[in-house]
């Protein structure tokens, strides 16, 4: 059953909220410059912290593995990236990053077995991807949307096939992930060891808006999917067949009635929710003939 938590203790407008690994502790982020942690158990929350460091709105939150500790990373319109870490029961901002130039708009922590890595997309047109290696962090910034880049999602470490298929898997996890920008498109990137940055592998085009929302599915059994929502009241699921050379396939969703802000896959990849401006949730799947039906609406 959802739980609502009507007294949120932020004084403004809610931009993200998200669950630990484990679902026992919500981080919250809002336009008052504070990030909230809540303990859940069973079904009722405590605020148990209140975070702040950001001299302006704070669009997201996002926890890293439990592999690296209690670490929770923010971004914000005063265009930093705060890194915070709990440690003895004790909240501490540890890093502060500071290289863009404008809003940070999303941020996003890559599958544990890549490393501890987080992508950061900003409205100054650059994406950044920090890794914490050997006790010290480094910084890893490239010139991505001309517009701006408004999301970012991480692929899985693993080919999808690669659990089942001998040849899929290439050479082992792989650093790709995808960026939405306000010139429309989606990026994909990909590491290149050898200059130590990140390529386009891939550009994806046919919305006709801003793309405000990514997001690469974490299954791993035979297709790769990412979803992308957009200004232009549009969700667009694209699909690629390893087995295949061809490029990626385009399915549109039945056009919504509001902006589409975000899209989230489940754990499992197989069902879609699309979020949007008219304060609604729907749930979509694919089916045996790979359509894509709407299993369920969720009003606000």
């Amino acid at each position: 059953m959802a739980q609502v938590i009507t007294n949120s203790g932020h004084d403004d407008m809610i931009h993200d909220a998200v669950l630990d690994y484990y679902g026992r502790r919500l981080a919250t982020c809002s336009s008052d410059k504070t990030i909230k942690i809540f303990e859940i158990e069973g079904e009722t929350h405590k605020l148990t912290e209140t975070l702040r460091g950001h001299d302006g709105a704070v669009w997201c939150v996002s926890w890293a593995h439990p592999k690296y500790g209690t670490i929770l990373a923010s971004s914000s319109y005063d265009s930093r990236v705060l890194i915070w870490r709990e440690q003895s029961s004790q909240w501490q901002l540890i890093s502060t990053f500071t290289q863009h130039t404008a809003s940070v708009n999303l941020i996003s922590w890559s599958p544990h077995e890549l490393g501890c890595l987080l992508a950061c997309a900003s409205s100054d047109g650059q994406v950044s991807v920090l890794e914490f290696r050997e006790g010290n962090w480094s910084t890893n910034i490239f010139q991505a949307h001309g517009m701006g880049v408004n999301a970012v999602s991480w692929a899985p470490a693993v080919a999808p096939g690669s659990l089942v298929r001998r040849d899929a898997g290439g050479e082992g996890p792989q650093r790709r992930f995808v960026t939405g920008g306000s010139d429309c498109v989606l990026k994909i990137w990909a590491y290149n060891p050898q200059t130590q940055g990140y390529d386009t592998t891939n550009t994806l085009t046919g919305h006709t808006d801003w793309v405000r929302d990514v997001a690469w599915a974490p299954t791993v059994l035979s297709k790769s999917y990412i979803a992308s929502a957009s200004q232009d009241k549009t969700v667009r699921i694209w699909t690629h067949e390893p087995r295949t050379e061809g490029d990626w396939k385009c399915t549109v969703l039945p056009e919504f009635d509001a902006v589409v802000w975000r899209v989230s896959w489940s754990l499992s990849g197989n069902v879609l929710a699309v979020s949007g401006g008219d304060n609604r949730v729907s749930l979509w799947k694919e089916d045996l003939k790979g359509n894509w039906d709407c299993v369920k609406w969720i009003e606000e």
